[in-house]
């Protein structure tokens, strides 16, 4: 009967040996927990954390990056409203150099052509000094050969005509 005692076939040895087991399970449970899986959690959420912030970190980046796109594309925008604005007093400066010059150009062709008037008077006023100089000579020629000659008024007149040919009928006209 003592086979009877034991159910299954389990002795106190048995038992003891289980609960033994039992607790050094127990035990390494808590010494691999302690020892192996609390750092192996801190690593995983110490890596957690450091994903986490360098996700942060880029976004931030990221905010900066277009913050500075959108100031250097302000700054753009800016530099070329000022290159239009320079380009645009450079031009309003060459037209008013352009207006001086011409203006200038024009005084001066204005001068020249004041300057060649008045030699052109004064070479009409030689050359009428010219022919009041040759009708006294011829005055006197014709005095000298009214007198010499002491001819009646037919023959003088033929003789001033005679005179005023010789002249030419364009001294007499200009």
């Amino acid at each position: 009967m003592e086979e009877m005692t034991r159910l299954f076939n389990l002795d106190f040895q048995l038992l003891h040996d289980t609960v033994l087991l039992a607790i050094a399970v127990f035990f390494l449970f808590l010494f691999m927990s302690k020892m192996l899986f609390n750092p192996v959690r801190k690593m995983l959420t110490d890596r957690k954390e450091k994903i986490a912030g360098e996700l942060a970190d880029a976004a931030g980046d990221k905010k900066a990056a277009a913050a500075l796109k959108a100031e250097y594309e302000a700054k753009l925008k800016e530099i070329d409203k000022e290159a239009e604005q320079i380009l645009s007093e450079a031009r309003q400066k060459a037209q008013k150099n352009a207006a001086r010059i011409e203006g200038e150009a024009r005084d001066e062709a204005a001068r020249i052509i004041q300057r060649a008037n008045e030699e052109a008077e004064l070479s009409k006023k030689r050359a009428m000094d010219e022919v009041k100089q040759e009708m006294i000579t011829v005055a006197s020629m014709m005095a000298a050969k009214v007198v010499a000659a002491q001819i009646d008024a037919a023959v003088q007149d033929t003789l001033v005509e005679e005179t005023l040919r010789e002249m030419g009928e364009s001294t007499w006209q200009s």
